[in-house]
């Protein structure tokens, strides 16, 4: 499946910066692995045989959901795009339901950073780009959001 920037390519365009949502996305899921490992790990230690079930049930169960946040936040990733091209900046999120947003560098105003301690830490932030007549556009949980208003600042 080809990139969506890859399909709306003007001629004489090209992809400047890539960049997409934060592998943060993750974390429910590296959470509820981990406590399901943690049931695993008890579960041999446990005296009683009911307890020893409820653990394998709670390690099951615990499993099912890191499984799903797993597939959630691979899928938010997978269809999340957000680009910076000599022309534009290209932002799309969806699959089948599939919201975009294009706004051509010229018409920028503004590009602000919003990163939390933790979004310092990890490199991750949200970022609002402020068009002249176009409007205000939030991106949330963007990877290296400084480098990306970077690439859309530089010019």
């Amino acid at each position: 499946m080809a990139r969506y920037i890859d399909e709306i390519l003007q001629p004489g365009e090209r992809v400047l910066y890539s960049t997409n949502a934060h592998w943060i996305f993750y974390f429910p899921a590296i959470v509820a692995w981990i406590v399901a490992l943690a049931f695993l790990v008890l579960m041999p230690q446990a005296t009683a045989d009911g307890l020893r079930v409820l653990c394998l049930i709670a390690a099951g169960v615990v499993a099912l959901a890191a499984l799903y946040w797993t597939i959630k936040g691979w899928f938010h990733r997978f269809t999340t795009e957000t680009d910076v091209t000599n022309l534009r900046v290209v932002h799309k999120t969806g699959f089948i339901k599939r919201r975009t947003f294009e706004m051509a560098l010229d018409k920028v105003e503004s590009v602000d950073v919003d990163q939390s301690i933790l979004g310092r830490i990890l490199n991750y932030g949200d970022v609002t780009i402020r068009g002249v007549g176009e409007g205000i556009e939030k991106i949330t949980t963007v990877d290296s959001p400084l480098a990306f208003r970077s690439s859309i600042t530089t010019r």
